[in-house]
This record gives structure tokens, C-alpha cells and sequence, in this order.
């Protein structure tokens, strides 16, 4: 473990240029990586922090099929609204690069050819998932199917989403083609494998052993988990038209995966920034007194800690990352965010829609962040963090000193007397607090740091009420003094310490208090409240008080809400789309059904079984036993004297030892939920048939 680097690299996962940047992406990776590199720059440390745009994963490619472009206009289109986004909410990268700009494809090519030679490779042929229909192989992302470990119906080739596995295109159950909807079949094609199960006794001692008490448990359970599993070899290769060439001979047609290009990404990414301001850039890959960090969402775990680690180390020359402080998930409004169905709050349309407050989603989103556990977004919780913290606590401090030191001195910092023992007390509270939040920024508990730094505004508020200096001006104006000089030197010290979490209000608190480093030492700004006698002093200037947070209404609120209710509903209609209409049926085959309205007169729960429930139906005829796959969606005694329709000469079925005798005909509504294909009008009684 490096405790003394000379220097940090820090990278922020390569977000895809397939859609602009939501809320989700913002708390669970760039606003934690860009609070640790602001605090580690402000410490004094030689930092790298570099981002791009990964340009080549598939769903790009289906994003350009979908709108009859190339790939490459559609990463063009969104790199820019992405660069902008973090601009705008002041993500200080060193550099963003892109995955399609040639300093990327070179030291990816070259990367590749180096494993080639050193012989790091299993070439091999496989039987790929080949779509008929598109003439094509299909990369991992153009399969869907059920997952076979968990059975959500709509995992991808390569990951579940649901449960995190990793998967080949291969493992999939049911697998149909993302481009044609068609069933692939399996064609034979070569290929460059990772052998990642020869690296597993590595893997173990590097962090099984080495990081078991220093990274996170999320993190480190995860990757517990694949290395007991067993590793598999690995494909780096595929066959697709959009991405790196493979550079060697057999490579024609095939393209570097994008999982081994991208993160290579940030090895491209610090070249350019190195090149542009004369440095070297390989002590930042390559020296031990580096540390190195990612930031990630939980998706990309694997490919961090496992595949990355692996191709670095089988390279030969890179370092290690230090640590992986992966988060996971944040979710809206109780729903998972959502790009293809628009569930978000898109970084772009917030600032649209809250001009000048990137700080309130920076804070609320720190302060709610996924760090251990997935977590919620909601707009109630938003406004109450908004007006009940940053307003009353953060805003009302500040404002009453500012106000304060221009009504009673025309804004010149006074001196101050003698230290009282509450103010000796404050002042060594004060200086405290550096090491306090330095402490858990450096343990990645972003939220318990930014938490710290409330407590100090409240400290603030607290010494204020307690010495209430409206009250003694009026019999103590000496005394009045001194206590305005120490609530300064909080503000002065609030200043400074919220840049990391608050850049725009720390920028404009400081013009507010026409802050001036006056250190000749060379401190880093971060330790000069804990080592300066005193932050602001007696006979400055200070300027008027501004309002560095305004309250936000209910309507602002409601207008929000609206708008998801709306996509709410927009997805609603788009997931009732009628199912294209089975084959033909014809009058005899129809005739042979026996449709009835029955009644529910018994029902109870299955035992030992999640969805099935046992029913009595009073057919009219007879009155008979049905099982029904319904108990996920209905209580038992709720559907006790339901009328139903009822297939009632479907040949009866053995289901848990239970004869079923019948069907109840079910559909579901647009939430996904079942409901009755009802006959429950008055006057319409058991036994009737239906024509």
C-alpha cells in the first residue's frame, strides 16, 4: 500500500456517448471523483484526473441504427452535450479525451500488440451468436435473453443487470437479436481470448489478501464472489465494423472490445493531457510512487478490479490501482434510472430548469449518495436538503456575519479582544475540522465529509445564538467585536473547505468576503485553517452579503413531479402496444373452446410456492379445482366471489400434485401487473358462455 505518493492518478469511469448525463452518473462516480481530486490539489498533490467519452461500445451502434445515422455522428452529437454537462457542474478533469481521437487508437493498437507478442493471448475458435437475418455476428449488446442465474428476461449478452453476473452472449436463455428481434443461431469465428482464470493465484494475494481491509465492502464482496466462482478466458476481440482494428495478422474484420479498449482510455487520456502541458506521462502509470484510484459505478466492478488489473498486469510495465471505490446505484423516485425509457433528471435540462444551482444537486446528491447501498433520488427530499440545510443552516450563517459586519463596522473586519473560554473553544473546533473531513474524503466517505462540513456552518449558527451580538451592542460593543471576528474566521474557513463539495459557493463566498491568501509559505490552502493563527483579519475589507441560496417552492417541485408523471405515461402507452397477432386460427379450432364465466368461491396460496394459488371455480356446470399463476398479484381472500372467464375444457394438468382443471384468462395492465379479462357486470351469472 502507497501511504506516501508522490503523485495521484485518478480516473472517472468513460461514460458512453449514446445519451446526454443524468443525475444517476453524476453521484455515483464524477461528483465523488471530482471531490477527492479538488481536496487532493488543495492538499498540494501532483494530480491526474482524467475522463473521455468511450465511443465505441454497441449500444452506440444501436443508437445509430435506431436513428439512421453512422456511429459516428452519434458520438459526435453527444460528446459535445456530455463535455458540457460536466463543465457546467465543475468537473475539473485535467483532460477528456475520446476513444475515437488517434492518441487513443495508437496506444490502444500498440497495448494490444505488446500482450500479442509477449504471447498473452489464447487464439482460438468459438461458435458465436450469428444473426441470419442482419448477416451478422452479435456482439454481446445486440443479444438479449433470460439470465440463467437470476431469470430477468432482459439481460444482456454480457451482464445481467438485475444481478450483476457477468455472462457470454452464450449463457443466455432464450437469446433473440437486439437488431432484428430474430432467434440467433451459432457460427464459428476467431478469435484472441484474456485467460483470466491463469491469473486467479494473482488475483487472490493482490486483493483477497491485500485489500481486504481497505477497500469497500460492496466492492470487495463483488469480486469475492466472480474470483470463487472460477475466472474463464475472456474474449478481447470482436467482429464488428465500428471500433479499434485489431492490428495483427487474422485481425481483418474483427475490432478490439470495447471492455479491453476503453479503459486503456485513460492511459490515452493522460498522454494527451501530459503532451499539452510538458509533462511525461508515464510516472503517472508506471511509478510506484503513484496512486493510482478509479471511480466507478458498481456495473463496471469487474472490469476494474479484475479485467483492467489483469491486462496491466500481464502488460508488464503499469501499476496497480490502489483502490476502486466503486458506488452503486441511485434510483428516482423508487424507480431504477432509465435512459431508453427517459426515467432521469438529464444534467442539461436541470441547469435549464435551475439556473445557477449546481451545487444544491451536487450537495443533495452527495449527501444522499449510493455508497455502500443503492439509494434514492427524490424531488420532496431534494427541496427539504435545500431549504432546511443549505438555506437555514449554510446560508443563514453566512448571512447573518456578512450583514452583521456591514451594519455594525461598514464592512471592515474589527479586532478583536481577549479570547473568552466559548471563544478559544470555537476557534479549536475550527481547526479541527480540516483533519475531520480530510479523514473521511481519504476513506472515500464523501457523504460523512460533506456532513462534517454542515457541522461547522452549524457551529457557526450555535456560537451565534449563544453570544447573540444583537442584543450586546447595545451594552458591550467591545465585547461584539471580537465576537464577530471569530464568526469571520468561521466563514472565512467555510470558504475554503466547501470547494471540493460547493465550488461555486466557495467562489463566491470567498469574492463575498474579498478572501485574499495572504500565506507567504507556500501551505496548501487546505491545512491553512488548522495552521494560520488567523484566516481573515482585522482591518480588511469585506464585500455585501448576497444570498447564496434561494428556497426553492413547491410549485418548482410539483412542476418536476409532473414531468415524470408525463413519462410515466408516455411509457405506459408505449409498453401497451399490442403483441403482433398470433397464426391464424380458424372457425372450428375457435369453436372448440368452451369459454364460461365462473366464480371464485375458494381460493388459497400454494405452499412452498411464489406464484401458484389454488382455486375453487363455480363453473355453472360443476364446480371444479384450477391452479393459477396469479398469487404474486392478488391476495386470496380479495378474490373470494370474483367472477372470471373461464377456458373450461382445456385437458386437465398436474401442477405441484394439484389437477388443474381449467384456465382463468388473465392479462396484464401497463405497470405489469395481472388482472382479470372481466366478466363481472350485474346480471351476468356463472355458467353463461361466452361467443
Amino acid at each position: 500500500m502507497n501511504k506516501n505518493p508522490q503523485r495521484f492518478t485518478i480516473t472517472a469511469a468513460l461514460p458512453y456517448t449514446n445519451g446526454p448525463i443524468h443525475i444517476g452518473h453524476l453521484a455515483g462516480v464524477y461528483v465523488p471523483a471530482d471531490i477527492y481530486s479538488r481536496f487532493l490539489r488543495m492538499q498540494g498533490y501532483d494530480v491526474a484526473f482524467v475522463c473521455g467519452s468511450d465511443e465505441h461500445g454497441v449500444p452506440i451502434t444501436i443508437k445509430a441504427k435506431k436513428e439512421g445515422v453512422t456511429p459516428q455522428d452519434v458520438v459526435d452529437k453527444y460528446n459535445g452535450i456530455i463535455k458540457k454537462s460536466f463543465e457546467d457542474f465543475g468537473i475539473t478533469f485535467d483532460n477528456y479525451s475520446r476513444t475515437s481521437g488517434k492518441t487513443h487508437h495508437d496506444t490502444a493498437s500498440a497495448f494490444f500488440k505488446k500482450m500479442y507478442e509477449d504471447g498473452k493471448f489464447i487464439e482460438e475458435s468459438t461458435e458465436q451468436l450469428y444473426d441470419e437475418e442482419a448477416g451478422q455476428f452479435l456482439a454481446d449488446r445486440f443479444v438479449t435473453g433470460t439470465c440463467p442465474k437470476c431469470g430477468n428476461e432482459e439481460a444482456y449478452g454480457d451482464q445481467c443487470e438485475s444481478c450483476g453476473t457477468s455472462l457470454n452472449a452464450t449463457d443466455l436463455i432464450n437469446p433473440k437479436s437486439a437488431i432484428t428481434g430474430a432467434v440467433p443461431t451459432l457460427k464459428e469465428t476467431r478469435h484472441w481470448f484474456l485467460p483470466l482464470d491463469q491469473y486467479e493465484d494473482f488475483l487472490k494475494e493482490w486483493i483477497l489478501k491485500g485489500h481486504k481491509s481497505d477497500w469497500k465492502s460492496n466492492v470487495y464482496g463483488q469480486v469475492k464472489s466472480w474470483i470463487d466462482d472460477g475466472l474463464r478466458a475472456r474474449a478481447v476481440t470482436r467482429d464488428l465494423d465500428w471500433g479499434i482494428p485489431v492490428p495483427v495478422e487474422g485481425g481483418d474484420g474483427k475490432v478490439l472490445y470495447v471492455w479491453f479498449d476503453a479503459p486503456i482510455g485513460y492511459i490515452s487520456s493522460t498522454k494527451e493531457w501530459a503532451e499539452r502541458e510538458g509533462k511525461d506521462w508515464e510516472p503517472y502509470w508506471k511509478d510506484e510512487n503513484t496512486k493510482l484510484v478509479h471511480f466507478i459505478g458498481k456495473d463496471n466492478i469487474v472490469f476494474h478490479c479484475i479485467i483492467f488489473p489483469v491486462m496491466l498486469k500481464a502488460h508488464g510495465d503499469y501499476i496497480l490501482p490502489e483502490n476502486v471505490p466503486a458506488n452503486e446505484f441511485l434510483n428516482l423516485e423508487g424507480k431504477k434510472l432509465s435512459t431508453s425509457k427517459n426515467w432521469a433528471v438529464w444534467l442539461h435540462e436541470y441547469l435549464e430548469e435551475f439556473p445557477d444551482q449546481q451545487d444544491v444537486l451536487r450537495y443533495v446528491l452527495t449527501a444522499n449518495a449510493p455508497e455502500t447501498k443503492d439509494n434514492d433520488f427524490t424531488w420532496k427530499d431534494f427541496q427539504a436538503r435545500n431549504n432546511n440545510e443549505l438555506v437555514a443552516i449554510f446560508g443563514n450563517f453566512i448571512n447573518r456575519v456578512v450583514v452583521l459586519t456591514n451594519k455594525y463596522y461598514n464592512g471592515i473586519v474589527p479586532e478583536p479582544g481577549a479570547y473568552s473560554e466559548i471563544d478559544e473553544k470555537t476557534i479549536a473546533e475550527l481547526k479541527a475540522y480540516p483533519s475531520v473531513i480530510a479523514s473521511s474524503i481519504e476513506r472515500y466517505r464523501f457523504r460523512e465529509a460533506q456532513g462534517e462540513l454542515m457541522n461547522l456552518a452549524r457551529l457557526g449558527n450555535k456560537y451565534l445564538a449563544d453570544e447573540e451580538p444583537w442584543k450586546l451592542i447595545k451594552t458591550d460593543e467591545e465585547r461584539v467585536k471580537t465576537i464577530m471576528y471569530v464568526a469571520l474566521q468561521i466563514a472565512s474557513a467555510l470558504s475554503i473547505i466547501s470547494e471540493p463539495f460547493l465550488p461555486f459557493t466557495s467562489a463566491k463566498l470567498k469574492k463575498m468576503l474579498n478572501h485574499v491568501d495572504e500565506s507567504s509559505d507556500n501551505t496548501p490552502d487546505w491545512d491553512i485553517i488548522g495552521t494560520k493563527e488567523a484566516l481573515i483579519l482585522g482591518g480588511h475589507q469585506i464585500g455585501k452579503a448576497e444570498l447564496l441560496f434561494s428556497k426553492i417552492e413547491d410549485e418548482q417541485m410539483e412542476k418536476q413531479l409532473e414531468k415524470l408523471e408525463a413519462t410515466k405515461t408516455a411509457n405506459a402507452m408505449e409498453d401497451q402496444k399490442a403483441e403482433p397477432q398470433k397464426e391464424i386460427a380458424t372457425f372450428e379450432d375457435f369453436t372448440k373452446m368452451d369459454l364460461r364465466v365462473g366464480t371464485i368461491i375458494e381460493a388459497q396460496k400454494m405452499p412452498k410456492t411464489k406464484k401458484l394459488m389454488v382455486l375453487k371455480v363455480d363453473t355453472g356446470i360443476d364446480q371444479r379445482t384450477v391452479v393459477s399463476g396469479i398469487a404474486e398479484h392478488f391476495k386470496a381472500e380479495d378474490i373470494i366471489g370474483k367472477k372470471v372467464t373461464v377456458l373450461a375444457n382445456l385437458a386437465p394438468r398436474k401442477l405441484r400434485g394439484v389437477d388443474s382443471e381449467g384456465m382463468i384468462l388473465m392479462t396484464e395492465n401497463a405497470e405489469g401487473k395481472l388482472v382479470f379479462v372481466n366478466p363481472d357486470e350485474d346480471g351476468v351469472k356463472a355458467g353463461t358462455t361466452i361467443n
